[in-house]
């Protein structure tokens, strides 16, 4: 995927978790953040960021924050981000066929998932989370509890459990990391859930992604410990 119209900046502040202060061509702006995680050890005041600039006059910010400098690498922040390039990934075959029908945004039951696939081997569902998070090279998720996506993988678990097809996809929106883990000590109940979906045959990958201020594609799977 492809942003147009990337202005490079210096990031200030985030009053919220909506907006932040950024400087832009020698002036201090707001920007939309498009990433509603806390990203505390990624948005440092001083730090270089990339902003898309949007020509909508009816927007309240001209601009949205969509990528920040990390120790010499870029780190895609979109959170709309890992489904467009996992859409593109999954077409392409990335879970080693290509599947004969893609649809994105599915209910099933009392959930919605990202991707409903219709594979050689059967249907599948696929819910996919986009990850920020590294320290020393390994890549967690999630930054903070997430109620919603316990829930999701528990009901992928349930699904496999009927015979049906089941996929959690970690999309790392950086290119340099080695290893990949639930984050037990931020959120032990969606650690444990993806443990035991694993273990009730539930497919969980993880994949880094080559990302620059204006591009991300994904670029390749990353060991998991579970």
């Amino acid at each position: 995927m492809e942003y147009q119209q990337v202005r490079k900046g210096v990031f200030y502040s985030r009053p919220n978790r909506f907006l932040a202060e950024v400087e832009l061509e020698g002036q201090r702006v707001w920007c939309h953040v498009k990433n509603t995680g806390r990203c505390r050890e990624l948005l440092r005041p001083g730090v270089t960021v990339w902003c898309q600039h949007h020509s909508n006059p009816m927007r309240k910010t001209a601009d949205s924050l969509i990528a920040v400098e990390k120790a010499g690498q870029v780190v895609n922040l979109d959170s709309q981000a890992p489904n467009v390039v996992a859409a593109e990934w999954l077409a392409a075959g990335g879970l080693g066929a290509v599947p004969y029908q893609l649809r994105r945004e599915v209910q099933e039951g009392s959930s919605r998932f990202d991707f409903f696939l219709q594979m050689p081997e059967g249907p599948m569902f696929v819910e996919v989370k986009g990850v920020t998070l590294e320290e020393n090279g390994v890549a967690r998720f999630p930054d903070a509890p997430t109620e919603r996506g316990t829930r999701h993988v528990q009901h992928l678990a349930r699904l496999k459990k009927k015979g049906i097809g089941a996929c959690v996809l970690f999309v790392i929106q950086m290119e340099r990391v080695q290893l990949f883990q639930p984050n037990w000590r931020q959120d032990p109940a969606f650690s444990k859930a993806l443990w035991e979906a694993d273990k009730a045959g539930v497919r969980v990958l993880a994949v880094r992604c080559r990302v620059t201020p204006s591009s991300m594609q994904i670029a390749g799977r990353v060991p998991m410990k579970l």
